[in-house]
């Protein structure tokens, strides 16, 4: 077996990768050989996540500033090799609750935010590198509210258009279902440890899926150069049971 660095001397850029699958795509990736640069809106968590890592460089601030955003690009060293996007979270909400106002900022930072990074993505990363979006499979389920809804099939078609409009760069999503981070323990709270148990039992795979399971599959994105255009679910057979 071969102990090559898949990804020796590359360079992978992890919007949102100072906790979970971003971080952990970025522990991996340094694994293999990359040099990292994170990003992340919580500055003090982002720098213990970039000396862990031991990064080139990090920058806090929120993804969703388009001017910030723009600014952190000008300063990438040109090209870079890889793309994550783990920033932004669901929106969760029935129609008769909605706040539309907040509704409207969430489709913008969704939908036109991951415009925006495809279109800097096709002048920072070097042809045949990949720009990973991170979706979701639990907005697929009716009862999980329209705009969630919406947002979830919306990304498969956005990831379609954008890998044929930014070619030769590729463009994947990866659509997990319940991942053990600490954002999901901040939305469960006191009912994380039963919904562990739950999957533990109900799951084909018989355990709970984790960062580093999701992390693994955007390094084997970023390494295998057929992959582009595709939406990739990891939920350890979620789907198949609720």
């Amino acid at each position: 077996m071969s102990s090559q660095q898949e990804l020796a001397g590359q360079t992978v850029v992890v919007i949102g990768g100072s906790a979970g699958i971003g971080l952990e795509t970025a522990r991996q990736a340094r694994a293999e050989g990359a040099g990292v640069i994170l990003t992340g809106r919580d500055a003090a968590r982002l720098e213990r996540a970039a000396s862990e890592v031991g990064a080139l460089k990090s920058a806090a601030f929120d993804a969703s500033d388009a001017a910030r955003l723009e600014q952190f690009f000008d300063g990438l060293p040109a090209p870079i090799d890889h793309l994550m996007v783990t920033a932004g979270g669901p929106f969760y909400g029935r129609l008769a609750d909605m706040d539309f106002a907040e509704a409207g900022r969430h489709v913008e930072d969704r939908i036109v935010g991951a415009l925006r990074i495809a279109r800097r993505a096709s002048r920072a990363v070097r042809p045949g590198g990949a720009l990973i979006f991170i979706g979701g499979v639990g907005g697929r389920r009716p009862g999980t509210g329209p705009l969630t809804m919406a947002l979830t099939a919306a990304l498969p078609a956005l990831v379609k258009s954008m890998a044929l409009e930014i070619a030769p760069v590729r463009v994947n999503l990866i659509a997990p279902g319940f991942v053990d981070t600490s954002l999901s323990a901040s939305l469960l709270g006191d009912q994380l440890e039963a919904r562990r148990d739950h999957l533990r039992k109900t799951l084909p795979i018989r355990r709970v899926v984790g960062p580093a399971d999701v992390a693994a599959l955007a390094v084997h994105i970023m390494t295998n150069t057929a992959l582009t255009g595709a939406t990739y679910d990891i939920d350890g057979g979620q789907q198949l049971v609720e």
